[in-house]
């Protein structure tokens, strides 16, 4: 049986709001929230906790999605990178240095694109978008 579970991208206008939504949606009924990470979002896919907890397959309805796809668009992403690449920053910085040049250039992947990769690589994760 498939579970769907529903974002409303509305909600989303910055790298932070989308981990509130996704914490607000996934982890009903748990005592801790996932961190502002993509890793940490990829690990939440595999289930076995909050909403995924049980479910086989999941349809993320995913409402106002184009407002989350421009919110986690270029300029988000830009800056995301340049945090990471700000002095004392602990990140590899040649991999962000080289994010950011691909994002510039116009070849490079947006967050929100991160985020549609790593929902794809969950077979049994859907995003059907509104």
């Amino acid at each position: 049986m498939v579970k769907q579970i529903a974002i409303d991208g509305n909600r989303i206008n910055d790298i932070a709001s989308f981990y509130q939504e996704i914490n607000r949606v996934f982890m009903v009924g748990e005592s801790w929230m996932i961190g502002p990470s993509l890793d940490a979002f990829n690990d939440l896919l595999f289930g076995g906790y909050g909403a995924l907890q049980g479910a086989q397959s999941v349809d993320l309805l995913w409402h106002n999605m184009d407002h989350s796809r421009k919110a986690l668009g270029y300029q988000t992403t830009r800056e995301y990178y340049l945090d990471k690449l700000s002095p004392g920053s602990p990140y590899n910085k040649k991999l962000f240095e080289e994010k950011l040049v691909a994002l510039e250039s116009g070849r490079g992947e947006t967050y929100f694109d991160a985020i549609m990769t790593i929902i794809a690589d969950h077979p049994t994760v859907r995003v059907i978008g509104q």
